[in-house]
């Protein structure tokens, strides 16, 4: 309980390990505490990263970062944060199995997609199974696209993907009525909609095959795309220190300094409300990083 961190990043994503390169190469003491479970180690393939042509799988991303991380002397716990609280000037950060004091904090903690517990679907995602059309709707150009999801969200997904590729199916897995205007469209698109439970995903490796419903039938196809909401925003231990969150849990940050409305907060990454970018995460985590640095060199001057 002596030792006293400049900085705790709760998140070893993408953000978090930005952020942590940067405050390494000011020196700063800081842990990333992360459970190595987040968002970024499911994605097989990113393509629309700069440098990676050929596209880049999440678990190199962050191995690649957190080599870069360790050589300017940052540390890793992989252990999950129960509680954050403050108390004067630290924050104290309880884990599974200690409580660590820090001068600054960084909520790097990300969002979890809702995906249907098909293990067959894991290997494809980023290749041949998509969660995101600004990041990916560009892979499924003039392919056969089917779309799992859920009511609206599925039908949104759907019509969004139109600027792609014009074969597309829907299938309503999670079986909500959709809203008339969006049926209409989707007719009106040769877009069809099929209610059913899914079976089976057929796939081979990386590569998405099609789907078998619980009739027998088999839709297939070699792109998919999953559209059910949801999706987790994990901005729980934010609350208790007042925090501000929106009403979809997004935490809302300074838009220059990425400074939460609690001093010595900040957040970076799909946590904070943005568009949920790779390349987004890297520049916020870089930027609050330059920002706790300034905040650091002035408590130094006091």
């Amino acid at each position: 309980m002596t030792r006293i961190l400049d900085c705790i990043i709760i998140g070893g994503g993408i953000a978090g390990l930005q952020a942590a390169i940067q405050l390494g190469r000011y020196k700063h003491e800081v842990l990333i505490i992360d459970a190595e479970d987040g968002r970024s180690t499911l994605c097989k393939s990113y393509h629309n990263i700069l440098g990676y042509p050929d596209g880049v799988s999440g678990d190199e991303l962050r191995s690649l970062g957190r080599k870069h991380a360790e050589a300017l002397g940052v540390e890793f716990l992989k252990s999950t944060v129960t509680t954050l609280k403050k108390e004067e000037d630290y924050f104290f950060v309880q884990t599974e199995t200690d409580i660590i004091r820090s001068r600054k904090i960084l909520i790097a903690t990300g969002v979890m997609d809702n995906i249907p517990s098909f293990p067959e679907l894991y290997p494809c995602l980023g290749v041949s199974v998509y969660l995101c059309p600004d990041c990916d709707g560009y892979e499924v150009k003039d392919k056969k696209v089917i779309i799992i999801g859920n009511g609206n969200v599925g039908a949104n997904m759907a019509l969004t993907l139109l600027y792609w590729t014009k074969e597309i199916l829907y299938i309503n897995q999670g079986g909500e009525a959709l809203e008339a205007k969006l049926e209409k469209e989707l007719d009106a698109n040769n877009i069809p909609i099929v209610t059913a439970k899914i079976k089976k995903v057929i796939a081979e490796g990386s590569q998405i095959k099609g789907y078998e419903l619980e009739d027998g039938k088999k839709m297939e196809a070699t792109s998919s795309f999953i559209a059910f909401g949801g999706n987790k925003v994990k901005s729980d231990l934010a609350v208790p220190l007042g925090v501000e969150i929106m009403e979809n849990n997004h935490i809302i940050v300074h838009p220059r300094t990425k400074m939460t409305n609690v001093d010595g907060v900040w957040a970076a990454g799909d946590v904070v409300a943005h568009s949920e970018q790779v390349t987004i995460a890297m520049g916020e985590g870089s930027q609050a990083a330059i920002w706790i640095h300034k905040a650091l060199l002035k408590e130094r001057e006091k």
